[in-house]
């Protein structure tokens, strides 16, 4: 029961990083462009509800809210992926099921 799921969390969150990535993606390409931005609070919500790893990604490749005035994009996405690996953690060796 336990490995099933671990399996489903980390399919999860695999899956809400990748669209977090293209997300973030197409917002830089929308601010390159002048167009109609994604939220901040939507970008922020994405990766703190599983999307970290691809938020840290995406801002790393794309180089998408990287600046000092975007700092708490940086504490959001760090802060996500410790609580993801956290809750994996409590999932994998603590919880019974």
């Amino acid at each position: 029961m336990r490995e099933k799921i671990l399996i489903a969390y980390g399919i999860y969150l695999v899956l809400l990083s990748i669209i977090t990535f293209i997300t973030y993606w197409a917002d830089k390409r929308k601010a390159q462009k002048g167009k109609w931005r994604v939220p901040e609070k939507t970008l922020l919500l994405m990766s703190f509800l599983g999307g970290a790893f691809g938020g840290i990604f995406a801002m790393k490749k794309v180089r998408h809210k990287t600046t000092g005035a975007h700092w708490y994009f940086t504490v959001v996405n760090v802060l996500g992926v410790l609580i993801h690996l956290g809750l994996a953690f409590c999932i994998a060796f603590i919880f019974k099921f």
